[in-house]
């Protein structure tokens, strides 16, 4: 591991175009070696988009293993590239949906779904605002400090532990009215979830958005980070409307309708390896 690490060190220092062009090559080789993952990604696309045919869908997963690649060779690039490096590759387009919020005095969360620019793009923003994340711990210890230290190497994060309560998560909010960064569109496991439509299949998709929103009082701004060509950019948006109302299925759902509009506009770049799907209702069969 730690050689794997001095060599992200080392990549750093190439051009990016230099760096994506490593990445296509390594993406073709995960495309044809990776068979399980590869598999995953096409049952994904396959309930998400039945009527996409079969060609379109190998062709859309072979792109995202070329945009996976870039996201783990950029890793360099993330812990150990200049501020001035970062503003310069990362175009922030509407903080000011942000700071209005905050200066008002309003607590926020920023739903920050799974694309694969959100690692850059959330280091890049946290040299404008402080930001409150929550961190799940990674098996190996070498690994497991390199992401601690890089996601607070500004020393302007509040980074909890996903053991620790809501109410650590809310009180990091509170202190000076910080974002919480939460990244709720992944498959967590039935408790706290509701089955709600993602694209043409119901998905397990837990409720935390609308109820951290709720205790904490708080407006829930979308920020979506994509690249751009050899740049990338974090979308901030206006907060969503009406939202938490006093329906979770239906604030769920809302977040997941929002969520497919955005990766119809990039659909390379949204996580489709991950098991969305692994939660199944009762009586129904696995799908992976």
């Amino acid at each position: 591991m730690k050689l794997a690490l001095a060599l992200l060190w080392l990549l750093r220092l190439l051009p990016l175009p230099v760096i994506h062009a490593l990445a296509w090559l390594l993406g073709q080789l995960v495309y044809l070696l990776a068979k399980e993952r590869r598999r995953v990604g096409l049952v994904n696309l396959r309930l998400c988009f039945p009527d996409m045919s079969p060609q379109a869908r190998r062709r859309l997963i072979r792109r995202h293993c070329v945009e996976m690649m870039k996201l783990l060779l950029e890793y360099g690039v993330v812990w150990w590239s200049s501020p001035q490096r970062l503003r310069q590759l990362v175009e922030i387009r509407g903080l000011e949906h942000l700071t209005r919020l905050r200066e008002a005095g309003e607590d926020v969360i920023l739903f920050y779904p799974h694309f694969v620019a959100f690692e850059i793009c959330a280091l890049r923003l946290n040299l404008e605002v402080p930001l409150v994340s929550v961190y799940s711990h990674q098996k190996n210890k070498v690994l497991d400090a390199q992401f601690y230290k890089g996601r607070n190497r500004f020393d302007n994060a509040y980074i909890v532990s996903r053991q620790e309560s809501l109410r650590s998560i809310i009180k990091a909010m509170r202190k000076e009215h910080t974002p919480f960064l939460y990244l709720p569109d992944q498959d967590f496991g039935p408790r706290d979830s509701v089955f709600v439509k993602f694209f043409a299949t119901d998905a397990a998709t837990i409720t935390g958005l609308s109820r951290i929103a709720t205790l904490a009082k708080a407006r829930v701004v979308p920020a979506i980070a994509r690249r751009e060509g050899s740049k990338f950019v974090l979308d901030i948006h206006p907060p969503l409307e009406n939202f938490p109302s006093d329906d979770l299925t239906a604030d769920t759902r809302a977040m997941n309708a929002f969520l497919e509009q955005r990766i119809l506009e990039a659909p390379e770049q949204y996580f489709w390896l991950h098991k969305r799907f692994k939660t199944r209702p009762p009586g129904q069969p696995k799908l992976y």
